[in-house]
């Protein structure tokens, strides 16, 4: 009976990490350009180049002719948690050094006077952490990667002079990994392994306006999306639990396990005005509001070594971001921009894990955008800093009861790239 237990609590653990990519300000991105990193986001309301089709697709309709626009990030995490026992021990563990390479790629093209089309690749939703495989957090997890890809075409209209609106279609790609360690008692530790992807859909409706020269704003809905996941849970085969005969009833059930589950990916919408005082220098300042609220539990399948359906409640709280950017063309080739924002909490410390150790951030950002002829070479920079989270009272898998205490000196340092080029 007892075995039986173990095997059944085993499996609930590893299935209960499939669905942690969409639960926090952490998992959501938007550097999906340089000019948009740098700017903080501050794109909605300007929205006058290709990656308008991300920031705010009813934009681009201020894009004249064919434009493309090409380019990537290097997302850099850094973290130290501090893990504290029941005995009065405190452990200490930094993050591993890893980084992350989002891409994007733009099309827009102007099909008449008043309809515009686009086409955008770009990640919406990603996370990378890893710790040794021998920390204290381990039993909760040691390695995790969430990489997605959305592929998003648009329409935009331009209904007159001052007005635009669009809409737009999203299909997104989510490939999920995650290592953790269990506890099997006399014998050493053994390794667990999940892998899995899936697939979500999505629509997207926007507006523009430019009210006159200098002041003009946007709105931009993006869709909740279900995202279905299906992968493997696999054990380290070589285990000493697997080559002793007093444990084969073990042993036989913790084997390579089909699973899979859904996620809710939350809707959010997006507001910005932009001031343009001369036609070489613009404010912006915007909020989005995300509704993380919508994950508030899980389906969860494991096909063997045991069928369990699992509800698991996060109680996240929906999100806000606030932003404000400056851009100033100081030449004809060279412009200089500068943005900040801050990022409400989301994640509810009583469900808190080691995957993303954020319970807000700030972030502030910083770029240059070079010109010749038809090409723009966009460069930025930012800075992210995470706010401490608890884990004394976390009822999270590997942690309740085993380990509390919090994160320490948690950053993330974003470099992207842009090519632009007008036909």
């Amino acid at each position: 009976m007892n075995s039986a237990w173990r095997v059944l609590s085993v499996a609930l653990m590893m299935i209960l990490a499939v669905p942690h990519m969409a639960k926090a300000e952490g998992f959501a991105m938007s550097e999906w350009s340089a000019r948009g990193l740098s700017l903080a986001g501050g794109l909605v309301g300007r929205a006058d180049d290709p990656s308008a089709v991300a920031y705010n697709p009813a934009g681009i309709t201020q894009l004249e002719g064919t434009q493309i626009m090409v380019g990537g990030a290097i997302v850099a995490p850094f973290g130290t948690m501090r893990c504290d026992f029941d005995n009065g021990t405190t452990h200490y563990m930094q993050t591993k050094p890893q980084t992350w390479t989002p891409v994007h790629m733009y099309l827009t093209h102007q099909l008449s006077d008043s309809l515009w089309a686009g086409f955008g690749v770009y990640s919406r939703f990603g996370v990378g952490v890893s710790y040794n495989g021998d920390w204290a957090g381990r039993y909760n997890m040691y390695d995790v990667g969430l990489q997605t890809i959305s592929a998003t075409p648009v329409l935009a209209y331009k209904v007159n002079d001052w007005l635009s609106l669009s809409v737009g279609a999203e299909l997104l790609y989510a490939h999920l990994y995650e290592g953790k360690k269990v506890n099997m008692g006399t014998f050493s530790d053994m390794d667990a392994q999940i892998e899995g992807q899936g697939l979500a859909g999505g629509f997207n409706i926007a507006a523009h306006a430019k009210f006159n020269d200098q002041w003009s704003a946007g709105l931009v809905y993006k869709s909740q999306m279900t995202l279905n996941m299906a992968g493997e849970m696999k054990f380290d085969k070589n285990h000493a639990i697997h080559s002793n005969p007093y444990t084969a009833s073990v042993s036989k059930q913790m084997q390579t396990s089909d699973l899979d589950g859904t996620v809710q990916l939350p809707d959010s919408l997006a507001f910005a005005v932009t001031y343009k005082p001369t036609d070489t220098l613009s404010f912006e300042v915007g909020t989005v509001w995300t509704r993380w609220s919508t994950y508030d539990h899980l389906n969860i399948y494991v096909d063997k070594p045991a069928n369990i359906h699992s509800k698991n409640r996060k109680n996240c709280a929906d999100g806000w971001n606030f932003n404000a950017s400056v851009e100033w063309k100081t030449t004809d080739w060279l412009t200089l921009r500068g943005g900040a924002y801050i990022e409400t909490p989301v994640v509810d410390e009583k469900y808190a894990d080691f995957m993303i150790p954020s319970h807000g951030r700030t972030g502030l950002t910083a770029g240059a955008g070079f010109h010749w002829g038809d090409f723009t070479l966009d460069l930025a920079y930012a800075h992210l800093f995470i706010n401490q989270l608890d884990y004394d009272d976390s009822r999270a898998e590997g942690l309740h009861g085993v380990v509390g205490g919090h994160s320490e000196d948690c950053v993330t340092n974003i470099y992207s790239a842009s090519l632009t080029y007008r036909f």
